[in-house]
């Protein structure tokens, strides 16, 4: 699993998608979460605004991905 570091209280999960590589920019979330299935603690959820926080996992394309903070 593969943590990804945040420094605020929370992200959304188009920053997200951003910060781990997944797309170049955000213009591309929209998309990229219309085709492929986002799995955020154990449920599918693709909204772009959705509020990430320190401890959440998130599943995307095969891979784990955990949120932890740095702030």
């Amino acid at each position: 699993m593969k943590e990804i570091k945040i420094y605020t209280e929370y992200v959304t999960l188009g920053q997200f998608l951003k910060l781990a590589d997944i797309i170049q920019t955000g213009g591309e979330a929209k998309f990229f979460l219309s085709e492929n299935r986002i799995i955020i603690n154990g449920e599918e959820d693709n909204r772009r605004g959705r509020k990430l926080r320190e401890g959440d996992v998130v599943e995307v394309l095969g891979k784990s991905y955990k949120i932890t903070n740095e702030g």
